[in-house]
């Protein structure tokens, strides 16, 4: 993985991490209901962005290479089970 997408995909889950400890500490000081979901839909919407960028990575080289390669079979196995992840979000 090149080290741009890789500090790109870290510092998503960094992000991500720091909202789950501020979603902890929500609940343990008893916040606002609507406020914890709100604050749980973004960690959400943050972990998502993550899957995007792996996604996107993995088929621009992986699924490409495999292409290439010759495991036609193998890339469309992945694509479809990459979609099928995708469909239950």
């Amino acid at each position: 993985m090149k080290n741009d997408v890789k500090r790109k995909i870290v510092r998503r889950l960094k992000t991500v991490e720091g909202q789950v400890r501020g979603l902890e500490k929500m609940v343990e000081g008893d916040a606002y209901c609507i406020d914890v979901i709100t604050q749980a839909s973004a960690v959400r919407q943050a972990l998502s962005a993550v899957e995007d960028v792996l996604l996107e990575k993995h088929l621009s080289t992986c699924v490409v290479d495999q292409m290439k390669g010759g495991a036609q079979a193998k890339a469309v196995r992945e694509i479809l089970a990459a979609y099928k992840v995708s469909k239950k979000r």
